[in-house]
């Protein structure tokens, strides 16, 4: 009885939740260990179609970095990053794509529909939904007057999103699962981007009630290392310019940052690699991450 009063007590909890974000939509960056470990996958699976399933309308943008270099390294081909940024040319982009839009899509999509669920896979071509452009890294080098223009390949960011397959979709009830593979409309050129980029860009055009991305970390810390639940705007600026946030978590707070100042109610950071981290940060008061707002 202890046991069944818990649970009634978790409903209750989430009930005011359910409220809130039915009918709101929320966008999920799925990344890191809760694509690899067979459990985590289960749990993701199962807590994406239960979001959709009491009416809560849910993206998925994947990433799919250690595949790709799992399947680059069978053709012999050694993988070159620049600042974090994997060098795509012609052949890598080839790969890119068959990975992230066919592999790594489908079980995503096959994993979810196994839930009950009934998931859709895509890639940013499909429908026109990611129009990219290439990206130009610059770098400065005291010995030249002009800084240095890198050039990483097939690698691009975002320059438009079209929602109107992600619409047509939500109105009959299934879930995309997004490939962060963009293209050059006019140019025909493949792009590869960086999925937060892609799930943040998405947020932002579809207004979405939330952002969030599954990582491998608690969530932002403090300078103590204890975890910051809520930060706004200031507060993570001023953790920035102080050095408390530092090297790779910089872009996945910027990331959420951007999505805020552009209209999404909520950005979050999570751990994905809790068992139905997506539930107990949205069901739940605690949650299990760092959740940003405007205020």
């Amino acid at each position: 009885m202890k046991h069944a009063g818990e649970i009634a007590e978790t409903l209750v909890e989430a009930l005011p939740y359910l409220q809130r974000f039915a009918d709101q939509t929320i966008v999920i960056k799925y990344g890191g260990n809760a694509m690899v470990e067979e459990t985590l996958k289960a749990s993701f699976a199962a807590d994406v179609t239960l979001l959709k399933q009491v009416g809560i309308n849910v993206v998925v943008v994947h990433g799919g970095g250690p595949q790709i270099g799992k399947h680059l390294a069978k053709i012999g081909k050694v993988a070159k990053f620049i600042d974090g940024m994997r060098v795509t040319d012609s052949e890598t982009m080839d790969v890119v794509e068959m990975v992230l839009a066919g592999l790594v899509n489908k079980e995503i999509v096959g994993n979810i529909n196994k839930a009950g669920g009934k998931a859709v896979g895509l890639s940013g071509k499909d429908g026109g939904l990611i129009c990219a452009r290439k990206m130009k890294l610059e770098k400065n080098d005291p010995e030249l007057d002009v800084p240095e223009i890198i050039d990483l390949g097939h690698v691009g960011h975002v320059h438009s999103i079209n929602t109107e397959i992600l619409k047509v979709l939500e109105s009959e009830r299934f879930i995309p699962v997004i490939a962060p593979v963009g293209y050059h409309k006019s140019e025909g050129q493949s792009f590869n981007i960086n999925a937060d980029l892609v799930a943040g860009a998405i947020a932002s055009a579809l207004g979405a009630a939330k952002l969030i991305l599954l990582t491998d970390i608690t969530g932002v810390l403090d300078a103590d290392k204890q975890l910051c639940s809520q930060l706004n705007l200031t507060e993570t600026k001023s953790m920035i310019d102080s050095g408390t946030i530092a090297g790779g978590m910089i872009p996945k707070v910027q990331c959420c940052l951007d999505a805020v100042a552009d209209g999404v109610a909520q950005a979050h950071i999570i751990d994905g690699r809790v068992p139905h981290a997506l539930l107990l940060e949205i069901f739940t008061d605690e949650g299990v991450g760092t959740v940003f707002s405007q205020d």
